[in-house]
């Protein structure tokens, strides 16, 4: 039985087949998300509780604990890391990569649940949880600016206005704030005076608690109507709360300015952000936007781009709101790059077969069969929930030599039938006979080598993965074509040349090939010299070669984190900052970046006061004679001279392992 059979004299079948394969692949591939590599993330939870006022070792030892003790009963949980600092406390929980974030969560939930009763009573609300992986690096930097309204007033704008909407769009885990003003009205009372009206310090604050409410009261009614009556005794500003009575003494009022310094303020003073370009700094208020796992960075990138608009018509005119910079760009430059190498690659398969085969339908027909087979891949990884990214795209790039051997050998046993005097109906008959069960055991044999990686287990397991299937796919689907389109358009298309003459580049390789094969053959010893060199040089160039987990991609972009003593105040803290921003301003490698100083901010990695964090952006990589490695090893030295002052720079790393940055 001859399976090609049924396609050859079936061609109109045979070519709404392989139209569908090509149609479904086309719009799938339109529908994949664009990467940089595979999604590779452990599931992974973080845990937030805040007790305002609490020091860091209260809300370890009484917040941190219990909850850890909780969640140390999970199955499945990898590692867990804790952070506590002044009134908050973070904890990292990973999970295995077999355990799925959702089934997490419920987990997680329950020991929540069960760690509250032994929780602080003060605590304003439960410990709550989030789904994101707390070492990822933002995808989009974005910075509010102003050179005339007060920070508190950017900050309600940033906070309020721009990370909500930048939250509800698909794809976005969390927005995230450096350089927080909330506003808040200080109220910073002189002791002496308190001693001398004999006020205490719990009387201030209880009647700064009685006049500053906003209570519904009770309801009027009526034979008709009814009223709602609401105590609106809210207060929103400095100026409301100075006239307030915060006791009677000698039979008069004593107000909360005669003993006091109200003023319109932020709630953390100790912490401040700043926009750095080659003409100076600007205070600003930065947000940093995280990718949920698995989701199109490109796209929602997109989205983030369509809603400025909208934002600047929201904001006031003295206010300014622009992205300092992304990741969409070196990811699309890397997925032109691809493209383009793919391209050349088929270009050089198909201009090679023309070369030895020197036939115009003989080339055509592989070059066909080329095409529909990476199409066709594109569908089951639409499928599979794969991406086109750097290893998806170069298992294609590698399957374009693979995906044409079938097709030739099953060209090459035609042309041979044909120039054997037979039809071209029974030259594809009889060719596809002989070859079939031959091209069927080459295409197994071939994917068989990727299959091992399928069982790889961890990170690496889940990192090949979706290399190995796809050039698996890539070339099952080759041979698909190669015993099915080939020889059904060898049929119909196919000509025998008149003459058969070789081609001056056949000849010319089948000369040199010879001359070769006789100068090994005459000097056996000296090959067998040559051959023990190679190996011994390859194994000492093996234990030579450096070696890590993955290689560093310069993605226009750098870290840079400072580190003070204990006990550091924050004016040190903001003055060290600045001498290592001015530093980075001055290099002319770096385009912009945003530096902030002191605790408070959201997110991981924020809330130390004697830390400072700066995110660099660099010049586009044609603009710049330096990789981005080489500018850290420049700037090192330059920044490790800065007394009392530690600076650890480094990369965002393509893979992320671990739930917390390094």
């Amino acid at each position: 039985m001859n399976f090609s059979e049924i396609f050859i004299r079936r061609p109109i079948a045979t070519s709404l087949l392989m139209a569908a394969i090509a149609m479904f692949g086309v719009i799938s591939y339109r529908a994949l998300p664009v990467s940089d590599l595979p999604t590779v993330d452990y599931p992974t939870v973080s845990v937030s509780a805040s007790l305002p006022g609490a020091s860091p070792s209260t809300m370890a030892s009484a917040v941190a604990t219990p909850l850890e003790r909780q969640f140390t009963g999970i199955s499945g949980l990898d590692s867990m890391t804790s952070v506590s600092s002044l009134g908050s406390t973070q904890v990292n929980l990973q999970f295995d990569l077999n355990r799925t974030v959702d089934g997490v969560a419920v987990d997680v939930i329950t020991a929540i649940n069960a760690a509250t009763p032994l929780l602080p009573p003060g605590m304003p609300s439960p410990p709550s949880f989030r789904k994101s992986n707390p070492s990822d690096s933002p995808i989009v930097f974005m910075g509010v600016t102003s050179p005339t309204l007060p920070m508190w007033v950017v900050d309600d704008y940033a906070e309020n206005v721009i990370a909500q909407r930048i939250s509800t769009i698909s794809g976005v885990a969390q927005v995230n704030v450096a350089g927080q003003q909330k506003y808040s009205v200080h109220v910073q009372v002189d002791p002496d005076k308190l001693v001398a009206r004999q006020i205490g310090i719990n009387e201030v604050a209880q009647a700064i608690q009685d006049w500053n409410v906003n209570i519904p009261t009770g309801t009027l009614y009526g034979l008709h109507q009814a009223f709602n009556i609401q105590s609106t005794g809210q207060l929103t500003n400095a100026t409301g709360y100075r006239p307030l009575t915060v006791a009677w003494r000698n039979g008069r009022p004593v107000r909360l300015e005669e003993i006091a310094n109200v003023k319109d303020s932020v709630e953390d003073e100790r912490q401040v952000s700043w926009l750095y370009d080659p003409q100076g700094a600007t205070r600003a208020v930065s947000l940093f936007v995280m990718r949920q796992p698995g989701s199109n960075t490109i796209e929602v990138i997109d989205s983030i781009k369509k809603l400025l608009p909208v934002f600047n018509a929201q904001l006031p005119p003295a206010a300014h709101l622009f992205i300092r910079g992304d990741r969409s760009k070196t990811i699309r430059e890397a997925f032109r790059d691809i493209k383009l190498t793919l391209g050349l690659t088929v270009i050089m398969v198909i201009g090679v077969i023309y070369m030895f085969l020197r036939n115009a339908s003989a080339t055509l027909i592989p070059s066909i069969a080329l095409p529909i087979s990476i199409v066709g891949t594109f569908s089951v990884m639409y499928v599979l929930d794969y991406s086109l990214d750097n290893l998806s795209m170069m298992a294609l790039i590698l399957s374009v030599g693979f995906v044409v051997d079938d097709a030739i050998v099953m060209l090459e046993n035609i042309v041979r039938h044909l120039e054997k005097g037979e039809s071209r109906l029974e030259a594809a008959l009889n060719g596809s006979r002989e070859v079939v069960f031959t091209i069927v055991s080459m295409t197994l044999s071939l994917a068989a080598v990727f299959i091992p990686v399928l069982f790889m287990a961890g990170l690496l397991g889940r990192l090949f993965r979706e290399f190995a299937v796809t050039i698996c796919v890539a070339i099952l689907i080759s041979g698909l074509v190669s015993i099915t389109l080939t020889p059904m358009l060898c049929s119909k298309f196919l000509y025998a040349p008149k003459e058969h003459k070789q081609g001056r580049t056949y000849t010319f390789v089948l000369h040199l090939y010879d001359l070769s094969l006789r100068w090994v053959l005459r000097h056996r010893l000296a090959m067998s010299f040559v051959f023990l060199s190679v190996f011994a040089a390859t194994g000492w160039l093996y234990e030579k070669v450096p070696k890590g987990f993955i290689p560093d991609q310069d993605n226009d972009q750098m870290y840079v984190n400072t580190e003070a003593a204990q006990g550091t105040a924050f004016q040190e803290m903001a003055s060290l900052t600045q001498r290592v921003s001015e530093i980075l301003r001055r290099d002319p490698n770096v385009e912009t970046f945003q530096a902030s100083a002191g605790g408070g901010s959201s997110g991981p990695g924020f809330g130390s006061s004697n830390t400072g964090r700066m995110f660099v952006q660099l010049k586009p990589r044609a603009e710049r004679a330096l990789g981005a490695a080489q500018v850290i090893e420049e700037l090192r030295p330059k920044i490790s001279n800065i007394p009392g002052m530690r600076v650890f720079m480094n990369l965002p790393q393509p893979i992320r392992v671990g739930s917390r940055g390094s």
